[in-house]
């Protein structure tokens, strides 16, 4: 947290049973506001942008030292770099696309999965202690940017009236209830799917933030109150929601790409 969202979330003075009439200073959406770092115009960039920017910064000079002057034999960096793509290209994009079909999707994916992953890893470095990702502006755009192809994609691959019969199901063979299903698929594919692809990214790492500052702040409210023994367990439980956190974060950059190759999928399928 900040040191505005520390001020805000925490009252040192705090102790159970205290004549100050203050209490356990709950979490909420204090702990995802952050004051501008700079503002210019009517534009104020604050530390969300911040690690998103360095985000990007670290992704792309991470895979430009790993694959710049890549070798025959490589180096360490070089290994690590072709195990992650290798694990996105292969269990992921070609489990779900196909060799052929997949190739082409792999650099947008293994893009999307590691900015995704370290967004979230944010969550658990010193300083930074925020995912990016709940802040649900950032799942936003991911998800209208795998809308942004997988839409056209369904149009260039069927043509624009079997683009519509791909995305609504039209099927005549369902008799007088084709035009009900229709209007549902039509429905959950255009509007909810990309609502539910952002929305669950962004619930996961809204909710682990409350749980980490929850019980952080715990620790130290109970510390205050000389409750020795419960801050012990509020800074245990601090601890496993931390390696929790680290598992959750890496499941949500796969699922999310998962989702994104199985909508391209549906895409290139035929229409039965």
């Amino acid at each position: 947290m900040s040191a505005d969202q520390t001020e805000l979330a925490f009252d040192w003075s705090c102790r159970i049973l205290s004549d100050n009439g203050c209490g356990f200073p709950a979490p909420g959406l204090h702990s995802f506001l952050f004051q501008p770092i700079f503002t210019v115009g009517g534009f104020e960039f604050n530390k969300v942008m911040l690690l998103a920017l360095l985000t990007t910064l670290i992704i792309v000079s991470l895979f430009y030292a790993a694959f710049g002057r890549a070798k025959v034999i490589p180096g360490k960096l070089q290994m690590v770099g072709e195990a992650g793509y290798e694990f996105v290209r292969r269990s992921i994009v070609f489990e779900t696309l196909g060799k052929k079909e997949g190739e082409k999707f792999v650099p947008v994916m293994v893009s999307m999965f590691f900015f995704i992953w370290i967004m979230n890893v944010w969550s658990v470095i010193p300083l930074a202690q925020f995912p990016v990702s709940s802040v649900i502006a950032y799942p936003i755009v991911l998800a209208l940017l795998v809308y942004l192809i997988w839409v056209p994609l369904t149009f260039k691959r069927h043509g624009f009236v079997g683009g519509w019969k791909n995305i609504t199901g039209y099927d005549n063979s369902l008799g007088p209830i084709k035009w009900l299903v229709s209007f549902i698929e039509f429905f959950s594919n255009l509007f909810v799917r990309p609502f539910t692809h952002a929305v669950r990214l962004f619930a996961n790492m809204f909710a682990g933030h409350l749980m980490l500052v929850m019980f952080t702040v715990a620790s130290w409210y109970l510390l205050n109150s000389y409750m020795i023994p419960a801050a012990g367990v509020s800074f245990v439980m601090t601890v496993v929601m931390i390696l929790f956190e680290l598992f959750v974060q890496a499941v949500q950059a796969y699922v999310f790409v998962l989702l994104a190759c199985t909508y391209i999928q549906g895409a290139l399928a035929e229409h039965h």
